[in-house]
């Protein structure tokens, strides 16, 4: 069971987490104002952990809500079973399966040995952050012509784990790429093909 806290409105800061209608939320932002007569008043902006969603929503002085504990824990992705990312906690070596649908997009910068860090509410994963770059292989792209240099022009490509992104033209199958997981974009390329 989630353990939570109430805790007063004006107690709580940006990036604190809240359990709103037992969903679990991030304080992106926490802004107050004090109007001339009445009470302080507390804008946060939330976002949703479990989808993404964001919303922002305003509070009194002197309300309560929900503070709940969330940690943080490295895992290494081990592979994919049905519909279940498998993990293992680098500390523990327990398992974890984790669902394709908490994976989302997330899944097209995964690959075997990967280190994430599982965001968890008691026993309950809320989200994966992935490392800011990884390195991956070009599988598969599009026959370039010997013109091809380092242009602004793009094409293309299929790396190993299966997603397709836009690289310059100059990139050729078997090219190791090193890509940005934030914007899912092409940063460089690491090695070229021999």
């Amino acid at each position: 069971m989630e353990e939570f806290v109430a805790t007063d409105i004006e107690d709580i800061r940006k990036n604190s987490k809240l359990l709103i209608n037992a969903i679990p939320y991030n304080v992106d932002d926490a802004e107050f104002m004090k109007p001339g007569k009445g009470r302080a008043i507390y804008r946060l902006k939330l976002r949703n952990l479990q989808d993404g969603s964001a919303f922002e929503r305003t509070f009194h002085s002197g309300e309560k809500v929900d503070e709940v504990s969330v940690t943080s824990q490295e895992m290494q992705y081990l592979y994919k079973q049905d519909d279940h990312y498998i993990f293992m906690n680098t500390e523990t070596f327990e398992q974890t399966f984790l669902d394709e649908a908490l994976i989302g997009n997330k899944k097209g910068f995964l690959k075997d040995g990967t280190i994430v860090n599982v965001l968890l509410m008691g026993e309950k994963t809320l989200d994966i952050t992935l490392p800011n770059f990884v390195e991956l292989k070009v599988i598969e792209s599009a026959v370039s012509n010997k013109t091809d240099t380092v242009t602004s022009q793009a094409k293309m490509v299929v790396l190993e784990t299966g997603v397709s992104i836009g690289v310059p033209t100059f990139i050729k199958e078997g090219d190791i790429l090193k890509i940005d997981t934030r914007s899912g974009s092409y940063v460089e390329r690491i090695t070229a093909k021999k």
